[in-house]
């Protein structure tokens, strides 16, 4: 058989998850027949068949996370004898079931060791192929020896491990151990309170201390949207050297039927007319920048899935009208997950809107190579002092972060200046 790893999907990402598969095993398929949609980090993405032939092995299930460069689809081809073992044009180590693991486990290991490689395998949905044994914490001192798929077995059974009594070899607990401890469960385990001498009534606390609350929840895969957040958070606060500057826009003087988004997004512009270096990309490992000649905004967008940062192209020769366009447009994908691979990557500088639902100022996190991003807070009244009086002026706060790798904290203030005095034209 053929296999096909799963492509980088045009991301740069290093996996993607399976949202449905639209062929099952046995099916006929041709070149360019669509097999399966994949989640990346923003997107939902068709992978069509690379050839003709039929579906001999799927390489996961709806809800898997598939590694770039990992088997996806196993083909037969006209010619192959289809208990032929596959063929992968590169060699690649292929996850193990618990299947596989029982089947290679030595007959003269005992019970236990033997239970404890079947579980090895995937377990509730999630893939554990370690069979080292770790210890889990036990209150405060001791420990319970256990395998990661064990756990993820007594995880999904609801067994608290502590008051599972090991029968494996050295003390560690077996996938018997936990399916007997689902069957009897047994009240949790406690610690015995140490005995101390009653302390004299003066020394005596007013009140016993609250008791520790208990976790009602249960722990849950990250998956799709914010798995790919929490990665691309977490590298950019690893390289980047983040710096935020904030301030405010009186916008008294704006003309009736102001658009607040496009007017923000008209003085990024102007910003970097100012100071080009904001809407630049920066290269660490490199040295180098590149300072951008025309703008395209990475505008944040929130979602009940996470956060979703896509381009909107070409903001410094577009209209007022054009720009709004671009914005439904943006809109309309990410409520319909329909955002185009190459509208999330490859903008220049990003904007933030937080304040159409609470908050003054922030310190926004820059996704790299940009090296600036605007967040604007929301809107307030505030009286400010004119002459022979006072006067109730409409201000939009501004928090400006920068990577102060690439961006002198001058040249991040000018900037910004640029910015609030564009904000405050009447039109």
């Amino acid at each position: 058989m053929k296999v096909f790893n799963l492509p980088d999907l045009g991301e740069g990402l290093p996996d993607a998850e399976i949202v449905e598969w639209l062929v099952a095993e046995g099916d006929d398929v041709k070149t360019d027949q669509p097999m399966v949609n994949m989640e990346t980090a923003k997107a939902v993405v068709e992978v069509p068949s690379p050839l003709t032939g039929r579906i001999g092995k799927l390489h996961g299930a709806a809800g898997d996370v598939i590694d770039t460069g990992a088997p996806l689809v196993s083909f037969i081809v006209d010619g192959d004898d289809e208990t032929a073992a596959e063929t992968p044009a590169e060699p690649v180590d292929e996850p193990s079931t618990v299947e596989d693991k029982g089947e290679t486990t030595k007959a003269a290991e005992d019970e236990s060791d033997e239970a404890s490689r079947a579980d090895s395998g995937t377990v509730v949905g999630a893939m554990e192929s370690s069979d080292a044994v770790v210890t889990d914490a036990f209150s405060d001192v001791g420990g319970i020896k256990v395998t990661p798929a064990v756990r993820a077995l007594a995880r999904k059974l609801k067994v608290d491990l502590a008051t599972v009594t090991p029968t494996g070899k050295d003390g560690v607990v077996t996938r018997k151990d936990i399916e007997e401890a689902a069957k009897n469960p047994q009240p949790a385990a406690r610690p015995s309170p140490v005995t101390r001498p009653p302390s004299p009534p003066s020394q005596r606390p007013a009140t016993p201390p609250a008791p520790r609350p208990e976790a009602t929840g249960e722990w849950e895969p990250i998956r799709g949207t914010r798995r790919t957040m929490a990665r691309v958070m977490s590298e950019s606060h690893a390289q980047v050297v983040a710096t935020t500057l904030m301030d405010d826009a009186d916008i008294h003087h704006w003309a009736w039927g102001q658009d607040t988004s496009v007017r923000l997004l008209r003085s990024l512009w102007a910003g970097a007319q100012a100071e080009p270096g904001l809407n630049a990309w920066y290269d660490g490992d490199q040295g180098m920048r590149m300072i951008h000649k025309g703008m395209d905004v990475g505008m944040a967008v929130d979602t009940p899935d996470g956060l979703f940062a896509a381009a909107l192209r070409n903001i410094h020769s577009s209209t007022a009208g054009e720009v709004r366009e671009s914005l439904n447009r943006l809109k309309d994908n990410v409520k319909n997950r329909a955002i185009p691979p190459e509208d999330l990557k490859d903008y220049t500088i990003m904007l933030s809107n937080f304040g159409v639902f609470a908050g003054r100022y922030a310190t926004p996190i820059i996704n790299p190579p940009c090296v600036c991003i605007v967040a604007a807070g929301k809107s307030r009244h505030e009286v400010v002092p004119v002459l022979g009086g006072v006067e109730a002026h409409k201000i939009i706060p501004l928090s400006l972060t920068f990577d102060h790798r690439a961006v002198t904290g001058g040249e991040a203030a000018r900037f910004l200046k640029a910015m609030i005095e564009d904000l405050q034209k009447p039109e």
